[in-house]
């Protein structure tokens, strides 16, 4: 298996970089180190805007014109859905908590939200009221996700500690649905965004954000 075909790797403009988010011009990167969000020029490299998140950013997602963020709040680290508008911040009343509480990346298609479980190795798509509709068992573990022409796109592993990561396709639209190991990904990512064109991930140990092209 060829590993990804890097293209650039960026200084991130705060530790541990976790999760990542594109919403059609801004690449939006949430800090574990920080526990903020900021919203980044992918052309400049400069931070336009950022804001404190309840909590750890572990996933998020571009929903229209806001993001959804996954964001564990107590000291048992429970993981929670929390809605972010640009340029005002985090709104308190919006509160989904995560199936059983877990959830490690976030995935928007349009319609719906998709929880991706790491250790459990699921993807769960979630209805009205975080009410699980659908469940997908994936091979490995989930440590990135985003929805490209509906197809799900993942970084997994099955051995975090090791630089053996991987770009995996799941598509949902056959009653079983097809699952494939695209790449290989050498170090050990976290987070999965796209920006119309190639992918954007985190060496989170490195505190970079990294892009990489698209597989044929």
């Amino acid at each position: 298996m060829k590993d990804v075909q890097e293209l650039q790797r960026r200084a991130s403009p705060a530790p541990k970089p976790q999760s990542l988010a594109w919403d059609g011009a801004t690449l939006w990167m949430g800090s574990i180190g920080t526990q903020r969000l900021y919203a980044l020029n992918p052309a400049t490299w400069t931070v336009g805007w950022e804001t404190a998140a309840p909590g750890n950013p572990w996933g998020m997602a571009s929903v229209g014109t806001e993001l959804r963020v996954i964001c564990g709040e107590t000291d048992e680290d429970n993981r929670v859905i929390r809605r972010c508008v640009p340029g005002q911040g985090f709104d308190p009343g919006f509160r989904i908590p995560c199936p059983d509480l877990t959830g490690a990346q976030l995935g928007w298609d349009g319609q719906r939200l998709t929880v991706s479980q790491w250790y459990p190795k699921k993807l769960l798509t979630l209805g009205a009221g975080g009410k699980v509709e659908r469940v997908i068992q994936v091979p490995h573990g989930i440590c990135g996700q985003v929805v490209v022409d509906g197809c799900f796109y993942l970084v997994t592993t099955d051995a975090e500690e090791t630089a053996e990561y991987w770009l995996t396709r799941v598509d949902p639209r056959p009653a079983t649905p097809r699952i494939d190991d695209l790449a290989r990904i050498p170090f050990q990512a976290r987070a999965l965004a796209f920006d119309g064109k190639n992918f954007w991930t985190n060496h989170r140990a490195q505190n970079q954000i990294v892009s990489f092209a698209r597989p044929d």
